[in-house]
């Protein structure tokens, strides 16, 4: 097996130092086999997930990996219906790697999957997901069988069952300390984001065959915000910020301020958002409670969530993600050719609306 098998770990590094590290084990299938979302008054902040057997099961084995390798410590984590989120922190340089240790809770996960296949479909039907029944009973069979079903059953009927747990846990090195409480907060605020999808679907389902100005997108959030009477770009142009850089920051900053008091005045902005002062526009409108068009530069996956700064955005109505081309798995960075297209694509977008000079804003983006 070759270490490019390995779709996580970056050519030339053996990962094998002190670091922390982010680890996600999901169930392809995406069956809520792990975990009920429990949803209280219809509140997402009050939100969380009950365990199955299996769940539990599962998270004793991950809090249990330092008692077997201590140079690894469990940090946080948070279990859902479909997936295991986990931070992994390594105190001390190791001869295997995080590779192999990771590989090892793989493979506990997929013997406890295999076990949850096995006891599922015996006529004992001992295990029960999603029906109450005596928990522990259930989870120490669970536990019982993984231990003992390949001897039981031989290799041949024992390889043959369903593991669950078919692909490779996602592993992300944390490079900044900053990541850390992020990362953390992120885990966190899963059952809360997933309750509030389950209660608001039509602002989070991808949405297709979305017809603007003769080009065709896909798109999340609010559809209402194409029925705006007024729409402005945001570009914030090369020349502010070489202006900018040399001392000169008095043009970037009225720009920025033009483009805030436009959104407050009802105005709905539309972007790529590429710069980082774009960005800062984005948030600090979204912030005062602004609407925004965002244009994407890779389109949605099955199962797209928006970034921890949007999705309050779309659950608030506040914004309309929309990406003109289809998902790749494999994109990474914005090309200089994709951000002239979306920044032209913007312009398309705002030509929908009529003058702003009835609101008292003159456009001054081209200035």
């Amino acid at each position: 097996m070759t270490k490019d098998k390995w779709h996580w770990q970056e050519p030339g590094e053996a990962w094998k130092g002190v670091g922390i590290y982010h680890v996600t084990l999901t169930i392809p299938s995406r069956e809520p086999l792990l975990g009920n979302l429990v949803i209280p008054d219809n509140d997402p902040a009050k939100a969380y997930v009950e365990r199955t057997p299996l769940g539990d099961s599962l998270v004793d084995n991950l809090v249990r990996i330092d008692a077997h390798h201590p140079d690894i410590q469990i940090l946080h984590f948070c279990l859902m219906p479909d997936h295991l989120h986990a931070v992994w922190y390594v105190r001390r340089p190791m001869q295997d790697g995080i590779m192999s240790h990771v590989r090892g809770f793989w493979q506990a996960a997929k013997q406890l999957g295999r076990a949850y296949a096995y006891l599922s479909s015996s006529s004992s039907s001992i295990i029960r997901n999603g029906i109450p029944g005596n928990f522990q009973e259930e989870k120490k069979c669970l536990l019982d069988t993984s231990d003992s079903l390949r001897a039981h059953l031989g290799d041949t009927v024992y390889y043959h069952l369903p593991s669950l747990f078919t692909q490779m846990p996602n592993v992300r090195p944390m490079g900044q300390r900053r990541q850390l409480p992020n990362t953390i907060r992120y885990i966190d605020m899963n059952p809360q984001r997933l309750a509030t999808k389950r209660l608001m679907p039509g602002f989070f389902r991808v949405q297709n065959n979305i017809e603007i100005a003769g080009r065709i997108y896909s798109g999340v959030g609010n559809i209402d915000l194409l029925d705006a009477q007024h729409y402005m770009p945001v570009h914030v142009r090369r020349t502010m910020i070489d202006e900018a850089i040399h001392g000169d920051d008095q043009r970037l900053h009225d720009y920025m301020d033009h483009c805030i008091e436009a959104a407050q005045k009802g105005v709905v902005m539309v972007s790529p958002f590429i710069h980082e002062k774009e960005r800062e526009v984005l948030y600090s409108i979204l912030a005062e409670g602004g609407s925004v068009i965002y244009l994407a530069n890779n389109g949605f996956s099955e199962y797209f969530k928006p970034s921890d700064g949007l999705f309050d955005a779309v659950a608030n109505k506040q914004i309309l993600i929309l990406s003109p081309w289809p998902y790749d798995p494999k994109k990474r960075h914005v090309t200089r050719t994709e951000c002239v297209a979306l920044n032209q694509m913007a312009e398309e977008i705002c030509t929908l609306s009529s003058s702003f000079s009835r609101n008292g804003i003159p456009d001054n983006s081209k200035k």
